[in-house]
């Protein structure tokens, strides 16, 4: 362990993880598989695909302590629970709808983050966040709905919300101790055991599904994942907040794909929506990028 000063860009990397995350809904949309095997076989094949690296970071299996493994079981279930519920969300609504209670995670971030470790924030953040949730709302207010299954979404992504805000500030702390590959493996392999349980508990299907949703699987495993992994990494740089901020710009990115690809309507008050996340999440994160001084991990590399 040793102290660092880093005068990191986070923009590229957040995009990145924008683009990929946005693909998320897409893929569970095209899928006809429960909410729980789409995200236990998520977690499975992700945990396979990173084997490799993990195993060549084995040696920081030892650098883990007690405290530290009952951490990452916790945030293993927060996982489980975020993408099964949120997952259970998408089959009930739109895409665009459920931006309406994804708005609120970087607010239940915020006032964790106060809770658990004392952090400010300044009132031009909170401005552009202002900014940027009312965006989010634009996008979603047109297919806002009051039926039962609608609601029922609603209250699913509310709770989901909670769930990846809870695994985004355990990850706050554990990255600066371990890498983030070695972070992403454990809650990743915690969730799919997590999941599994639940499923066999259940009698959900495990198996039978045709090679669509085996495809769907796969693709879900890599290019949305990838955003987490790129989000871990950055909580070596950022704090919790930060991170549930740039995830509002999801709801730009998959509103737009869901207009190609699931023909879902998109109408001018979206459009305006979408400009206005941008523009907040852009001057937020424009006042995250300064020098800071961290207790890094010195096997943690970038994605």
């Amino acid at each position: 362990m040793k102290q660092e000063k880093h005068s990191r860009s986070i923009g590229l990397p957040l995009t990145i993880s924008i683009i990929a995350i946005s693909f998320s809904a897409i893929f569970v949309k095209w899928s006809d598989a429960p909410a729980s095997i789409l995200s236990m076989y998520r977690m499975w094949f992700a945990s396979i695909l990173m084997l490799p690296i993990v195993w060549n970071n084995r040696h920081e299996f030892k650098k883990i302590a007690k405290k530290d493994w009952f951490l990452l079981f916790f945030s293993g279930l927060f996982l489980a629970l975020h993408f099964m519920l949120w997952f259970g969300s998408l089959k009930l609504t739109t895409v665009a709808s459920s931006t309406i209670i994804l708005t609120l995670q970087p607010i239940v971030s915020l006032a964790g983050g106060y809770f658990l470790f004392k952090e400010r924030t300044t009132m031009s953040a909170l401005m552009t966040m202002g900014i940027a949730i009312i965006g989010a709302v634009m996008i979603g207010w047109g297919d806002f709905g009051l039926s039962q299954d609608a609601i029922k979404g609603d209250l699913l992504s509310f709770f989901s919300v909670i769930s990846v805000v809870g695994y985004l500030l355990i990850g706050q702390t554990i990255v600066k101790k371990i890498s983030h590959w070695l972070y992403s493996f454990c809650v990743f392999f915690s969730a799919a055991i997590f999941l599994t349980i639940y499923n066999f508990s259940t009698g959900v299907a495990i198996s039978g599904y045709p090679a669509k949703e085996w495809g769907i699987f796969l693709l879900l495993a890599t290019i949305p994942t990838i955003s987490h992994i790129i989000n871990n990494w950055l909580l070596n740089y950022v704090n919790a907040t930060t991170i549930s901020m740039s995830i509002l710009g999801e709801p730009v990115g998959s509103t737009i794909l869901a207009y190609f690809l699931l023909n879902e309507r998109l109408v001018s008050w979206q459009i305006a929506g979408g400009v206005l996340v941008l523009l907040g999440v852009f001057f937020f994160l424009s006042q995250q990028q300064k020098p800071v001084t961290l207790t890094v991990n010195d096997g943690t590399s970038p994605p």
